[in-house]
């Protein structure tokens, strides 16, 4: 009898060896699953770089060359990174259509999914910058919009113009206006500094200043009425000078004469 109540199990025994079970399944599942999702993560990004090079040998390497080294027509694009190719192809500006003194925007001729496979495909080719999320442009603070005019006048304005429309540079250059440029290619213009424009990274400019130029920038040009009347091309104090000076005083001008010859002595003449 007492090696009998001695073999007895315990009532809970079941429920100890149930748990355990699961314990070791989610512990392998733990093991596994994330291995596996990295490996399908590599696959797909394999394949984007692969479909990313078709698309650069037909559209991009008779400047830039096959493997993205430049040549006489195009610079290198090693270490450009992704933000570059999204900003470039993004706004149409790539492929270029004729060689000058600056690439102008133009609708562009690759859907976002191909422009993704491109930008994979460079940024293969060396580290550069990323694409930022969305997360990164987009700003719910209405604070961001003027603490972003106050980085824009110190940082932009002198080519961009105040109100972001634009100006001209030398040489057949110029700063191109901001009105409808998406939020993203602004950021990633700051990021890459295509062109003419300087570059600044988040070691010289943070990621949050970035977004509150943004925010300013897109709330500025945005298609509301302006509360101020006609913006004269929002190019400032001498455009609405000038503006004052001729039509205002012409009208004044015209007036004076109108009134002149309808006076009395000017009919008994």
């Amino acid at each position: 009898m007492k090696k009998l109540s001695a073999r007895r199990r315990h009532p809970l025994a079941a429920l100890v060896v149930l748990l355990l079970a699961l314990a070791a399944t989610g512990g392998l599942y733990a093991a596994f699953a994330p291995a596996d999702k990295a490996q399908a993560d590599v696959a797909a990004q394999s394949l984007a770089i692969d479909e990313g090079k078709k698309l650069f040998a037909v559209g991009c390497s008779s400047c830039h060359g096959l493997n993205g080294q430049g040549s006489s027509d195009g610079p290198s694009l090693v270490g450009v990174g992704s933000a570059a190719v999204d900003f470039q192809v993004g706004t149409g500006r790539m492929p270029a259509q004729q060689p000058g003194a600056q690439v102008p925007r133009k609708k562009t001729i690759y859907s976002q999914a191909e422009i993704d496979q491109l930008a994979a495909f460079v940024s293969s080719l060396g580290p550069g910058p990323v694409t930022p999320t969305e997360e990164q442009f987009t700003s719910t603070n209405p604070e961001d919009i003027s603490k972003g005019g106050e980085l824009f006048r110190t940082n932009c304005a002198q080519c961009h113009n105040f109100a972001g429309q634009g100006g001209a540079l030398t040489k057949g250059k110029y700063a191109p206006s901001l009105e409808g440029v998406d939020a993203k290619h602004i950021y990633e213009a700051m990021q890459t500094g295509p062109q003419n424009m300087p570059s600044f990274p988040d070691t010289t400019m943070p990621e949050e200043q970035k977004k509150q130029i943004v925010a300013f920038v897109r709330h500025t040009t945005n298609d509301e009425p302006n509360p101020g009347g006609l913006t004269l091309g929002s190019l400032g104090p001498v455009t609405e000078g000038l503006f004052g000076w001729i039509f205002g005083l012409g009208t004044l001008i015209a007036v004076a004469i109108w009134v002149a010859a309808h006076t009395t002595k000017a009919k008994k003449s």
